[in-house]
């Protein structure tokens, strides 16, 4: 499962600058849907005073994105959640994301005739059309990318702009958890209609990277790297300016001058290229270009166990870059798009602190240039950019959830599982693997708590 990368809902949104719906066909479809399985309903059901949750995953990125609210609804009897496919222009696998997880499946044409007393979305697209209270979240750390419509002063923040959450001149959410307070103030330019809606919740990926960064030996081992081995996380978003674009250049490169002995490189690609080019093209082409030196990442991989156990971190203008400044790894940038990045965004600041990679320079010399330059306390600010309410998210998100549902909270805190150990990546690493699951048994530690 691979949680943040920063996708930009805009790509297929739904809706025009006019306002005009897009044709289904245009935009993407509800894939894999039309086999999904409703609810028993009348005299079949078990419970049948449930608050009834739908969860809309556009993309597997969406969807990976949500995951992280499930844990504060699924043991509570008075709510029964289900899913739905949305159409979008990158959601292949968003079908086999929602299966995965053996949950009730909606078809989409079904969703949107039913009434729901909360609706759970990261994307925008088609949301106009469901029945029920919205609550919406980001899709990725820090809003840092720009919208594609339009140029120069004309384009929005990605996310934050009115073709996010209005539709035809109305708000579409009845809420909008941001992380962070700077985003507020990113509305106030883009679409000041909807601070009234907007509530500061935090980022649940932040916090869960957080709790899992004093276990990192731990997650290094069950990976099955040896002590002493450096680990270099390659991390791709998606589109024109993203890394993957320079992935002949890289790749090679890491290929030829990592020393085999000592290091092991793993490469980390936004699901949206393999939704738009298939899984096996980006694992074929990264392979071949890497010549097999590159451990290449499923699309539906959880990364975060990777960036907390990274020695390096080589990126672009990802979500995952961004998160990267939370751990301690220095951080080199192959790839940049200045004028597709919002200029006030953690991003833009990253942009500006970390080193670029040179085409010129050996790639090891680099990399201990990247040590050496690396200042942790200008990271952790821009780290900081991130979340204004580190440890708070599962605390203030099920608050918020609950009240659209009219429902009390459970009568405990909330209790977010550890970020799981993932499994080993490298061969040889099986004795080490073990022993880090062993040593998690005590679990991998929680991130501080704000009240908030």
């Amino acid at each position: 499962m691979t949680l943040v990368h920063g996708e930009v809902d805009e790509v297929n949104h739904g809706e025009r600058s006019g306002g005009e719906h897009l044709p289904e066909e245009q935009h993407g479809r509800a894939d894999g849907c039309d086999g999904g399985t409703a609810r028993p309903v009348g005299p079949w059901a078990t419970l049948t005073d449930c608050k009834e949750v739908l969860v809309v995953v556009h993309s597997m990125v969406y969807g990976q994105r949500l995951h992280d609210i499930y844990p504060l609804l699924a043991a509570d009897l008075r709510v029964h959640v289900q899913f739905t496919v949305a159409p979008h222009a990158f959601n292949g696998g968003a079908a086999a994301h929602v299966r995965r997880l053996g949950g009730t499946v909606l078809p989409w044409a079904e969703a949107v005739r039913r009434e729901f007393d909360l609706v759970l979305a990261a994307g925008s697209q088609g949301l106009e059309r469901l029945r029920g209270p919205l609550v919406r979240l980001p899709h990725g750390a820090g809003h840092i990318k720009l919208s594609p419509a339009g140029a120069g002063a004309g384009r929005t923040v990605a996310g934050l702009g009115p073709e996010y959450v209005t539709w035809r001149g109305r708000l579409v959410p009845a809420a909008y958890a941001l992380a962070h307070e700077d985003e507020r103030a990113e509305l106030v330019r883009g679409c000041p209609e909807a601070l009234p809606i907007t509530e500061v919740v935090g980022d649940g990926c932040y916090d869960r990277i957080a709790a899992a960064l004093p276990a990192r030996e731990r997650y290094r081992a069950a990976l099955g790297l040896r002590p002493g081995e450096r680990l270099v996380l390659v991390c791709s978003t998606w589109g024109s300016g993203s890394l993957f674009t320079r992935l002949d250049a890289v790749l090679p490169r890491l290929a030829a001058e990592l020393p085999r002995h000592g290091y092991r490189t793993a490469l980390l690609v936004h699901p949206n290229v393999a939704a738009a080019h298939s899984p096996w093209a980006v694992r074929s082409w990264a392979t071949a270009t890497a010549r097999g030196a590159v451990t290449v990442l499923a699309p539906e991989e959880d990364w975060r166990p990777l960036l907390v156990a990274a020695d390096f971190v080589i990126g672009d203008h990802g979500s995952v870059t961004l998160y990267g400044t939370m751990t301690g790894a220095p951080i080199l940038l192959a790839e940049y798009p200045h004028r597709d990045v919002n200029p006030r965004s953690p991003g833009a600041l990253l942009a500006r602190t970390a080193p670029a990679l040179s085409p010129s320079h050996p790639l090891t010399a680099q990399l201990g240039y990247a040590a050496e330059q690396y200042r942790r306390e200008e990271y952790a600010a821009i780290a900081a950019r991130i979340t204004s309410r580190p440890g708070a998210f599962d605390r203030r998100m099920r608050r918020l959830l609950y009240r659209v549902l009219g429902l009390g909270e459970p009568a405990h805190l909330p209790e977010p599982p550890a970020l799981p150990l993932p499994a080993p990546l490298w061969p040889g690493g099986d004795e080490v693997a073990r022993a880090g699951r062993a040593s998690l048994d005590g679990g991998a530690g929680r991130a501080g708590r704000e009240d908030g």
